[in-house]
This record gives structure tokens, C-alpha cells and sequence, in this order.
């Protein structure tokens, strides 16, 4: 089975229901189009075009060149089983070489044409700029030169229509080329009518879809708070889209696009379309584990922002299974654990006490993680462990005596551990906090241990400690 079937066999299952998503009745009128016309805002449409189209056709031709110049002469090899050349793609977004007279006052046809230009000139300028420090197979071959020079030209084109910043050009450039970009990317996405798993158009190249995807993370990017909320109708569905497809590629660009999004709009603007993307967040978990840590990042950062204020919400239980589900599947896999206890912590702050519901499960993992070969991994246990001691008190768990065997048992294995004073000050710090919140227990656990001569360092600390936690 190629890797493309595989993928797609996988992302049939966890597909999310945005594509069918209809929004409730709290979201504004434009919101529930689940998007908005290129030139309309969340307020409404404009009454004034963008300025970029007021750029003359010559203006744009020359600013056009110098990367025209530059891709011409950069070496390019298409991956191998491509289909599709990404530099050609790229080089016809870019006007025609011959400058052409200005468009005719009136004619409707010829200023459209040349809006698209100007689009178009922007996306390709979009696609060389994003590919600054990322290996992708798409975009590896983009040269420093290239990405400065795109870069420049968004500069000189922000100058030469007399706008204050790039940053407001790149507000008034988003609605009117993310419809589009949007657009590529589904129709290479998988048809969730087909009974097979096919693309819902065979004519759009997957390479095509990718371009959009990293086109639409670094447009994204460039629009942060609070203007990016106000573009939240038309951002959100084209994440929602990216985050989709079956391509890992394009996932994970929606991904990131998703991580800047959960920083830079408030809860209010992300609860229009909370339940959509914390349902996509879950159905993408059980995704491959070069994608994990992406989507645990962004699962515990759009949790957090949409759920904060309400820990009894069904969505924390739903997220936290989902991921517990996913560990217990390989719970020696270390990359995939320690992107999750690294991840995980605003997760349980927000939940509190909630998070005693999950605890035959946590503890189950932690008491094997403990162990692990790296030190990584069980540092970052214990301090998860001491987040969930200090917002549960351990409700006279039945794990406190487990907790404490098992903290003794890892006091003795450390001494040969490149981290070992590290991971014995966690212990201690550990044992002094279970004894605070629950004395008696701690005292009928501990009592096992004091007087074990391997841990004589560890029974003078703890006698001598204040008992004060910080």
C-alpha cells in the first residue's frame, strides 16, 4: 500500500466534522458562511479596495523581477515520484514578463485581471518567504536569496502604496487571497462521499495543496493581535481546512497556523468555532507520531484558551482520554511521551481537581515512566507529579503507599543517573508535599523505609527539611 492509501486509511477515521459543520446561534452572520468574500471583513464588506490593487501594472512588473532573476538561475530537482514542477508552478504566479499597458478605466474584466495578478504575485511571494528554516521535500530547494528577496519585495510593494507597515498590508491582503488558498487545499482533501479514499479532485496535484498550506501558515503569521481576530471567519475555516487534509504536510501547517491563531485571539473570537476545532484537535491525535507533538501543543493550547474557565466542560475529559488512549498504545514510545508531559501541564492547572477522574490512568503511566532509561522523561514526571499533588491533595488516594515505594525505588536507581541530583531534590521535594497533604498515610507508607540503610542521604534530608512546600 503506497503511503499515500496509508495515510489516508488513517485520516478516515478521524476526520473531523467541520466539513459539515454548521455553527450555533452565538456566532455572527459571516461566521456561520463559514467564511467570507475576498474584500468583506467580519464587520461587513468595505467600502474601500485594498490599496495593493492600485499598483500599476509597470510597478508590479518591476518588483516582480528581481525574484523572476533569481528563480530562474536556482537549481531545482523535483522530488523523486513527483508529478508536478513546484519552481514552474511558482514562476507562473508571477505576471508576464512583457509589461503591459494599465488597465482600461471601466473595463471590469481587465482590473480583475489585474487584481489576480497582484494576487498571485503575493501568494508566490508567500510560498518562497515560508520556506525559511523548514526541510520540507516541497520547499527545501527555496534559497536563502529567494526567501530575502520575497521578503523584499512585500517591503517595497507596502512602500510603494504608501501603507504605514507590512503588517497592514498583510491585514488588507488576507481577504483577498485566503479564499483562494483555501480552495486548493480542499480540493486535493479527501471526498468524505466517496466510499474510497480518493481526493476530491484528481486534478489538483497534492504538491499544489502543500504550496497553499505553507502559503497560508506564513501569511497567518505575519497578522497577530488583536487585527487577526478580526479576520477570524475567514482564518479559522482555512485551518480548519489545512488541518483536515490527509496530507501529514499540510496538516501540519495548519497545525502551526493553529498555534499562533490560539495566541493571538482572545476566547471570545476562538468559542464561535470552539466545538469544530477542539472536535478536530481530538480526531487528530491518533495521527502519526512525527505529527504528535504538533497536535498535543496545539490540542492543549486551544483546550486551554476555549475551556479555561470551566474545568467540568466535557472537553478536557474527552481531550485528556483521547491522549491517554493514544500513550497506553506505546507507552515506551519516549518521543511520544515526553511531547506529552511536556505539553500537558496547562491542561492539568485549568482542570484541578477534575483531574482525579483520570487518575487510574495517569498513575498507571507515571509508575512506569518513572523508570525509563532517560532522564528526560522522569524529571518531567516528577514535575507533573507535583503539579497534580499540589491541585488534588490526593483525596487519601490509594496510590499515595504505591507513590511512595515507587519514589523510594527511583531514589536508589539514580545514583546512576547522569541527573541524579536533579531527580533526588524532585524526590524529596516530592515526599515532603505528600506528607503535608496527607500525614497519615504518608507516615504508614514511609514507615517501610526509614530505617533502609540505601537511602540514609535521603532520610537525613527529609528529617531535616522544613516541612514548608513552595
Amino acid at each position: 500500500m503506497s503511503d499515500r492509501r496509508m495515510v489516508g486509511t488513517c485520516v478516515k477515521s478521524v476526520l473531523p466534522r467541520f466539513l459539515s459543520f454548521k455553527p450555533s446561534a452565538k456566532m455572527a452572520p459571516n461566521a456561520a458562511r463559514g467564511g467570507v468574500k475576498a474584500g468583506s471583513t467580519m464587520a461587513g464588506p468595505r467600502n474601500a479596495e485594498p490599496k495593493c490593487y492600485s499598483l500599476s501594472c509597470d510597478h508590479l512588473t518591476r518588483l516582480s523581477q528581481p525574484i523572476r532573476e533569481t528563480l530562474s538561475r536556482t537549481a531545482y530537482t523535483p522530488p523523486e515520484g513527483a508529478t508536478v514542477s513546484i519552481k514552474s508552478f511558482l514562476e507562473s504566479l508571477l505576471p508576464q514578463e512583457t509589461p503591459h499597458s494599465n488597465h482600461v478605466a471601466g473595463d471590469e474584466d481587465s482590473k480583475e485581471r489585474f487584481r489576480k495578478e497582484i494576487r498571485d504575485f503575493c501568494l508566490c511571494c508567500a510560498a518562497l518567504a515560508s520556506a525559511e528554516g523548514k526541510d520540507s521535500p516541497t520547499v527545501y530547494w527555496i534559497t536563502k536569496d529567494l526567501i530575502f528577496t520575497a521578503k523584499s519585495a512585500f517591503h517595497e510593494l507596502s512602500k510603494a502604496i504608501s501603507l504605514e507597515s507590512e503588517r497592514e498590508l498583510f491585514v488588507e491582503l488576507l481577504p483577498e487571497v485566503l479564499p483562494g488558498v483555501k480552495g486548493v487545499i480542499k480540493e486535493s482533501s479527501i471526498d468524505t462521499e466517496q466510499e474510497e479514499i480518493v481526493p476530491a479532485s484528481a486534478e489538483v496535484p497534492v504538491a499544489h495543496a502543500i504550496v497553499a498550506a505553507h502559503q497560508f501558515r506564513w501569511l497567518v503569521f505575519q497578522v497577530g493581535y488583536p487585527n487577526l481576530g478580526k479576520l477570524c471567519p475567514l482564518v479559522i475555516p482555512c485551518a480548519l481546512t489545512a488541518l483536515d487534509h490527509w496530507s501529514p504536510e499540510v496538516k501540519e501547517q495548519g497545525m502551526l497556523s493553529f498555534i499562533h491563531i490560539g495566541n493571538n485571539m482572545n476566547a471570545a473570537e476562538l468559542s464561535w468555532y470552539e466545538e469544530a476545532i477542539l472536535d478536530a484537535c481530538c480526531r487528530n491525535i491518533p495521527a502519526n507520531d512525527e505529527l504528535w507533538h504538533r497536535v498535543v501543543e496545539v490540542s492543549v493550547l486551544l483546550l486551554t484558551c476555549t475551556q479555561r474557565m470551566n474545568p467540568r466542560s466535557f472537553w478536557f475529559g474527552r481531550m485528556l482520554s483521547e491522549m491517554l488512549a493514544h500513550l497506553e498504545h506505546q507507552p515506551f514510545n519516549k518521543e511520544r511521551r515526553i511531547a506529552w508531559l511536556t505539553f500537558i501541564e496547562p491542561v492539568f492547572d485549568a482542570m484541578g481537581l477534575f483531574i482525579l477522574a483520570h487518575f487510574r490512568r495517569i498513575f498507571a503511566l507515571f509508575f512506569q515512566w518513572m523508570h525509563a532509561d532517560d532522564d528526560k522523561t522522569v524529571i518531567l514526571v516528577l514535575e507533573r507529579l507535583h503539579t497534580i499533588i499540589k491541585l488534588t491533595w490526593i483525596r487519601k488516594s490509594p496510590y499515595i503507599e504505591r507513590l511512595v515505594d515507587e519514589l523510594v525505588l527511583l531514589y536508589k536507581e539514580s545514583a546512576v543517573r547522569k541527573s541524579h541530583e536533579v531527580i533526588r531534590l524532585h524526590i524529596l521535594q516530592l515526599l515532603m508535599l505528600i506528607q503535608k497533604c496527607q500525614e497519615s498515610q504518608f507516615e504508614t507508607a514511609w514507615s517501610k523505609h526509614k530505617n533502609d540503610p540505601d537511602i540514609e542521604t535521603l532520610t537525613s534530608s527529609f528529617t531535616n527539611q522544613s516541612s514548608e512546600i513552595v
